[in-house]
């Protein structure tokens, strides 16, 4: 039995659940297993087609939970105008559809009487690494230097434009990302030398039409004219650069930690480590030994607690949403954190439960959002109303 099952249920009627989402996923799936674990009637699956397509249906007093539109052909072919979901342009038409679903989601449920566990505003934000960046540097949230944080930095407009603002702000090694990218899509981590020579590490691939595409495979381009020709044709949908931070190694592979804050908590952490500098685990990344690496800060004089807090104060820069995954960068030597990112959707750790301390000790990632939403029901039917 899971251990959420063993916890008491809610004190009066317990809230009706919703999720936003792809019948069927796994996303989901997990989702609709934590619910019922704690005892509660399944959630209503409201289709991200249904969504696009303007048939979505809220109900009153419904607690609607959105999760990714991921991984569904047809979803992503009204959002992204590709058949094939393994090419990485449209990322800009992507965002601007899918934040205007959100604002249409944000209405619906408003005129039903229905209550949204996630602001479309800070999805917005946490969808674009351009303001999520600015969001947290304003907040005094260590991140890596970035000369096009923020609304007002100037678009860059090609390799040309990112080679200059990398001369210009001394970094000779850079990530440049897709602005509005997810899972390493439109990635290139870039290292200039003082002889000029320009390489790049990428799962983006070019055919010989020069259309893109993500690959799980991780590669080296090394040639300028290579690395130019990628970051000309990423450069429509928006990029984001950002000083590539050295990162801790553990065993002779590079580490960083996603990090789960759930209700301004944060309540779950992996290890993921890598022989390239993405660490992403679908690009061949491995779960680390979490002890083992805890144990490490401790000996190296770093601070874990403060590792966790970090993480809980970029959380706190999206109030009105109940989960994030804080990407987080431990330095070389193990006493510093920066905050890479900050995902929207970054709560898709299976089998991974709860720290110790954390409250969510057991359970996984899903688990410990129904809890937070059963607690908040709880704390608010114990209100007194004057």
């Amino acid at each position: 039995m899971s251990p959420s099952a063993n916890r008491p249920g809610p004190a009066g009627p317990a809230p009706r659940l919703a999720v936003v989402g792809v019948p069927g996923n796994r996303r989901v799936t997990l989702f609709q297993d934590a619910v019922r674990a704690a005892g509660l009637p399944p959630a209503r699956v409201v289709p991200w087609l249904d969504v696009l397509r303007g048939e979505a249906v809220f109900r009153p007093g419904e607690t609607v939970r959105m999760d990714s539109p991921g991984e569904d052909a047809e979803v992503e072919r009204l959002l992204r105008a590709v058949d094939d979901p393994t090419r990485v342009e449209g990322s800009a038409l992507w965002y601007a559809r899918f934040t205007a679903a959100l604002r249409s989601v944000a209405r619906d449920a408003a005129e039903s009487g229905a209550v949204l566990l996630d602001a479309p505003g800070d999805i917005a934000v946490l969808f674009d690494k351009r303001l999520c960046h600015a969001v947290l540097d304003g907040a005094g949230i260590p991140v890596p230097a970035s000369p096009t944080s923020g609304a007002a930095a100037p678009a860059v407009r090609d390799w040309a434009d990112v080679r200059e603002r990398m001369a210009a702000h001394g970094m000779p090694r850079a990530f440049v990302k897709l602005a509005h990218g997810s899972s390493a899509s439109g990635v290139l981590a870039v290292e200039t030398a003082g002889t000029g020579r320009v390489r790049a590490t990428t799962s983006v691939e070019r055919d010989g039409a020069g259309r893109l595409f993500n690959s799980l495979r991780v590669r080296r381009c090394t040639t300028e004219r290579e690395v130019g020709a990628i970051v000309d044709a990423l450069a429509p949908d928006g990029l984001h650069v950002e000083r590539w931070l050295p990162k801790a190694t553990r065993h002779g592979r590079a580490a960083d930690l996603r990090v789960v804050v759930v209700a301004g908590r944060a309540t779950h952490a992996v290890v993921r480590t890598s022989r390239s500098p993405m660490t992403n685990l679908h690009l061949g990344g491995a779960r680390g030994d979490l002890d083992d690496f805890r144990a490490a800060v401790t000996a190296a004089g770093g601070d874990w607690a403060e590792a966790l807090a970090v993480c809980e104060r970029a959380a706190a820069c999206f109030p009105d949403t109940l989960c994030v995954g804080v990407d987080l960068l431990p330095s070389s030597d193990l006493r510093r954190f920066a905050v890479c990112e900050v995902n929207a959707f970054g709560d898709l750790l299976p089998r991974l439960t709860g720290l110790p301390g954390s409250g969510a000790e057991g359970l996984d990632t899903y688990a410990a959002q129904v809890a937070a939403v059963l607690n908040r029901a709880r704390n608010h039917r114990a209100t007194p109303i004057h």
